[in-house]
C-alpha cells in the first residue's frame, strides 16, 4: 500500500512538472515570435515552437487576429502593426534607400538558383534597379555602395532567407566584386515569407493602386471586419493588444473614442491574459498601460543598459522628468505642451555640463568637443522608440511615462579592471 501511494505522488508530481513546462515553453514561444516573426530552424527557441505550435497558433489568432505558420523550414507570424504612424519602427540603420535594395534583393533571390554568389546578386540588383520607373540610382563602384548591398545581405542572413556556405562581405566591401565574392544557399520557404501583407502589391492594376505612402500601407494590411458589434469589438481587441505587445506603452490619448471607450472598460481583462502568456507585468496609470518586461529581453531599445550611449539617454530621461516634475510643482502641468517642451540644443547644453562630471565612462569619440549635438540626438531617438518622449519642430515633448524615471545617487566603485557603471535607476512614484 506505503509504495502504491508514492507512486501515486510521484506521478502528480510528474504531471504538475509536465504542465509548469509547457507552460515555460509556450511563454518563451509567444516572446521569441514577437520579437523575431520570421524564424529559421537555427533559432534556439525553434524546437520549442514547434511542439507548442497548435497552442501558440490558436492562441495568437484569438488575441491578436495574427497568422502563425509552423513548418520543418521555419515559423513565420504574419505581425500587422497596430499603429501605422509609428515613425520610429524600422530594421537598424536601414534609411530608403536600403530598403529599396532590400525589396530588390528579394525579387532578385525569389527568380535565382537554390545557390547565388554576392556578385551575381549585386549584378541582377542593378538589372532591376535600372528600370526608370523606379526613380532609383545604384551602382557597386563606390564602397559604401557595396557597404548598403552587403548590410541588406546581412539582414538576410540575420532572418534565415540566406545561409551563408562560403566567402566573406567585409572583403567584398573593400575589395571589390572583381577580388572577393560569397556563396549562399537561398532558403526559398522563408523568403516566401518576407512579405507580411494582406494584400500583395502586384494584386492592384495601375488605375485602382493606392497612390501615397500611407495610402499603401493601409492597403497593404487591411483586413475585412465583419459588419456586426461584435466584428467591430474584436477588431477592436486585436488592435489594442498589437500595440500593448508591440509598443513600450499606449497612452489613452492616442486612441480614437471608440477605441477608448473599449481600452478603458478592457484593458485590467486583456493586460491580464497578455501578461500571463507572454510573461509581462502590467503598470495602469490614469494615462495609459504599459506591459513590461521585468528580464529587459523583449524589446529592441533596453533602458537602462550599458554604454554611452544608454547612460546618455538614461542621463536626458532624468534631466527631461525633472523638467517636467518642477512644472507640475509650479502649477502649470496644464500648460500647452509648447509651454513645456525643451528644445534639442538645451538638452546638448545639459551634455556640455554632464560631460565633466561623466565624461570618463564614455566612449573616446563622446568626449570630443561638440559630440554633446550627436549624443543629444541619439538619446532623443531613444526616448521616442520607448515613448518616453517625442520631437516636434526641433522641440522634445515629454511624455507622462517619463516620471517613472530618476538617476539615483551615483556609485561609484573602482575595481581592478573595469571602473563601475555610474548612476542607478529608480521608480519614481
Amino acid at each position: 500500500m506505503r509504495a502504491t501511494t508514492n507512486g501515486s505522488n510521484d506521478s502528480r508530481g510528474i504531471g504538475v512538472l509536465q504542465q509548469r513546462f509547457q507552460r515555460e515553453e509556450f511563454r518563451s514561444g509567444v516572446r521569441a515570435l514577437v520579437m523575431t516573426p520570421l524564424m529559421g530552424p537555427a533559432h534556439e527557441d525553434f524546437v520549442a515552437i514547434r511542439r507548442q505550435a497548435e497552442a501558440l497558433r490558436e492562441w495568437f489568432s484569438r488575441e491578436t487576429g495574427w497568422l502563425l505558420q509552423v513548418e520543418r523550414e521555419g515559423a513565420r507570424l504574419y505581425k500587422r502593426p497596430g499603429d501605422l504612424t509609428d515613425v520610429t519602427r524600422g530594421l537598424p540603420g536601414y534609411n530608403r534607400r536600403r530598403y529599396v535594395l532590400l525589396c530588390l534583393a528579394c525579387a532578385v533571390l525569389e527568380r535565382a538558383d537554390p545557390q547565388i554568389t554576392l556578385r551575381l546578386l549585386g549584378e541582377r540588383l542593378l538589372e532591376l534597379a535600372a528600370d526608370p520607373s523606379l526613380d532609383f540610382t545604384f551602382t557597386l563602384e563606390a564602397q559604401h555602395e557595396r557597404r548598403d548591398l552587403v548590410s541588406v545581405c546581412r539582414t538576410l542572413l540575420g532572418l534565415g532567407v540566406l545561409h551563408r556556405v562560403a566567402g566573406d562581405e567585409e572583403t567584398f566591401v573593400h575589395a571589390g566584386s572583381d577580388q572577393a565574392d560569397a556563396l549562399y544557399d537561398v532558403q526559398r520557404r522563408l523568403l516566401a515569407g518576407m512579405l507580411a501583407a494582406v494584400r500583395g502589391p502586384s494584386t492592384w492594376t495601375p488605375e485602382e493602386a493606392p497612390a501615397t505612402l500611407e495610402e499603401r500601407l493601409r492597403a497593404l494590411v487591411g483586413e475585412h471586419v465583419a459588419d456586426s458589434e461584435e466584428g467591430r469589438r474584436t477588431a477592436l481587441r486585436h488592435q489594442l493588444a498589437r500595440r500593448l505587445l508591440d509598443d513600450p506603452v499606449v497612452y489613452v490619448e492616442t486612441l480614437d473614442p471608440e477605441a477608448r471607450a473599449y481600452f478603458l472598460n478592457q484593458r485590467g481583462p486583456m493586460a491580464s491574459r497578455l501578461c500571463e502568456a507572454a510573461g509581462l507585468v502590467a503598470e495602469q496609470r490614469a494615462e495609459g498601460l504599459a506591459l513590461v518586461d521585468e528580464a529587459g529581453l523583449l524589446t529592441d531599445v533596453a533602458m537602462p543598459a550599458e554604454g554611452t550611449d544608454a547612460h546618455v539617454t538614461l542621463l536626458v530621461a532624468e534631466y527631461l522628468a525633472s523638467r517636467q516634475r518642477q512644472h507640475q510643482a509650479d502649477g502649470d502641468g496644464a500648460a500647452p505642451a509648447s509651454a513645456r517642451s525643451i528644445h534639442e540644443h538645451d538638452i546638448a547644453d545639459f551634455l556640455h555640463e554632464a560631460k565633466a562630471r561623466y565624461g570618463r565612462y564614455w566612449r573616446k569619440s563622446a568626449r570630443e568637443p561638440g559630440a554633446e549635438g550627436e549624443l543629444a540626438r541619439i538619446a532623443i531617438e531613444r526616448l521616442e522608440k520607448l515613448r518616453l518622449a517625442e520631437r516636434k519642430a526641433g522641440a522634445v515633448h515629454p511624455l507622462p511615462a517619463l516620471a517613472r524615471f530618476a538617476l539615483g545617487d551615483a556609485e561609484i566603485r573602482e575595481t581592478r579592471t573595469v571602473p563601475a557603471a555610474v548612476g542607478g535607476l529608480r521608480f519614481d512614484q
